[in-house]
């Protein structure tokens, strides 16, 4: 944390809080705050899967992190592309 927080200080955790004992309870004002991450969380996880199924994301092969990644981007760009296009034109 000390060397995200070192890159980016104004950086905000979003990760949900975990018990750390085998049996332990979180307390209720960290279980809202994890309710209320995760409803975040899903709304935008739920996009980017859909995304990947239309464009046969859902399993890909290794083929290395670059070459996913610019297929990816690539795919996002042409979906952005349209709707900025459309907003162009007269």
């Amino acid at each position: 944390m000390d060397l995200i927080h070192s890159k980016a200080p104004k950086a905000r955790d979003f990760t949900n809080c975990r018990t750390r004992k085998a049996g332990g309870e979180v307390d209720e004002v960290k279980r809202r705050k994890n309710r209320n991450k995760s409803k975040i969380r899903a709304r935008v996880e739920h996009v980017f899967a859909v995304i990947k199924r239309l464009w046969g994301f859902s399993k890909v092969r290794y083929r290395g992190l670059v070459k996913n990644a610019g297929r990816a981007f690539t795919a996002l760009a042409l979906v952005s592309r349209n709707r900025l296009m459309a907003k162009v034109r007269p």
